[in-house]
């Protein structure tokens, strides 16, 4: 694999994960269905609203009776919001009535009590009301299963709350992709910790959790192992055990101490380099049934060979969008690496532009963080004049 195209690898990559990528779905309740996204339509088991209701504080009223207003009215009485099954309203009365409760028979209009003026059992209504006014009726929101929200929605608290008014307590989501991470390097601490001379903090744990997360997967299954081959084998083990996929960072370059490649070039993995910049080494295996894909170690590297090659499939596999990919101009000349595919950092400017944030470093994570998209440079391409069309990829 000496040097394939991003292309191919990218190609090689969607094959391996195909199987473990097979969209699934599970039910999950209200209280934990935030940021999943629906599998099928939801149909509303029930109308909305549940019964015609008020929608002011005020008087429920008969609008023949009022429509000479102002006209002074008897008050019969009184209903809150809440359990009832009041009266019918006699013609020539009135009964003052509270938001969302239950619109008694014979009333077919609400005055806000802004509109009148109350004298002990009397009120004296000071504007007219149509029929239908400030009266929410049966099913006028939702009848009974008309769709309440649709398949492939991201569910977010507006989505929820519907759910829940309807009734409704669980919902048929998207099965999330479980994934399996696993860092290396004897040169890592935890970030908090006060690192010796020579040693680096994980960022890698951090980052690639999160993405895994923004893609609409869950990590399952985290650890960093040294270099140590017995201590990897026996991630990879655990790792297996628990995930869908398993992504691992570091040690599958061509020198000494990469464990990675010690553990898994043996059992038939694909270890190699692909001509793009940053993210040269890549490997890919399957370990007791399950797909490995393996990035370098630099963490601007692995963010965005993970972007590149897995994002988009777990994006897919979890029913979100793809990342959002457009042609802007480059505000300054770049230059490039003939014959491999650059992926620069850049913040899009507008009307259309894109600038360059920083240099093509793979330990630029300043300028990644600053960045907004990556702005692909071709492998025929090896300079670009400010005002030349790019590709962007958001991210």
């Amino acid at each position: 694999m000496s040097h394939a195209s991003v292309d191919d690898h990218a190609a090689h990559i969607a094959e391996l994960l195909a199987p473990a990528l097979i969209p699934r779905t599970e039910i999950v309740a209200l209280d934990d269905a935030l940021g999943r996204v629906t599998a099928d339509t939801v149909h509303s088991p029930v109308d909305l609203p549940l019964f015609r209701n008020s929608q002011m504080d005020g008087f429920a009223v008969r609008a023949a009776d009022v429509s000479a207003a102002p006209v002074t009215l008897p008050i019969a009485g009184e209903i809150a919001a809440g359990p009832a099954e009041p009266a019918p309203l006699e013609v020539g009365s009135s009964v003052r009535i509270m938001t969302g409760a239950v619109v008694p028979q014979g009333a077919d209009a609400i005055v806000p009590v802004e509109d009148t003026t109350v004298d002990g059992d009397s009120v004296t209504i000071l504007r007219a009301r149509s029929a239908g006014q400030f009266v929410r009726d049966r099913g006028s929101d939702v009848r009974e299963g008309d769709e309440l929200v649709p398949a492939k929605v991201l569910l977010a608290s507006r989505h929820l709350a519907a759910l829940a008014a309807a009734g409704l307590n669980s919902v048929l989501v998207r099965a999330r992709v479980r994934v399996a991470i696993i860092t290396t390097g004897t040169e890592l601490v935890t970030s908090g910790t006060m690192p010796k001379p020579g040693q680096i903090f994980d960022s890698n744990s951090v980052a690639l959790a999160a993405a895994v997360r923004a893609c609409g997967a869950v990590d399952v299954y985290r650890v960093h192992v040294g270099d140590n081959p017995a201590a990897m084998l026996a991630a990879l083990s655990g790792a297996a055990a628990a995930a869908d996929l398993i992504v691992t960072s570091g040690g599958i370059s061509m020198g000494n101490y990469e464990v990675v490649r010690e553990v898994l070039e043996p059992l038939g993995a694909r270890v190699g380099h692909i001509a793009m910049q940053p993210g040269g080494p890549q490997a890919t295996a399957m370990f007791n049934g399950v797909p490995v894909v393996c990035f370098p170690g630099n963490p601007v590297s692995t963010q965005i060979s993970f972007e590149v090659f897995v994002a988009t499939l777990l994006r897919a596999a979890s029913g979100l969008p793809a990342a959002v990919l457009e042609s802007r101009e480059v505000t300054s000349d770049v230059t490039s690496v003939a014959g491999k595919r650059q992926f620069l950092r850049g913040r899009r400017v507008e009307p259309g532009r894109v600038d360059v944030v920083s240099g093509p470093g793979s330990h630029l994570v300043a300028g990644l963080a600053a960045s907004d998209c990556l702005i692909v440079i071709g492998e025929e391409l090896s300079e670009l004049k400010a005002g030349d069309t790019v590709e962007t990829w958001a991210l």
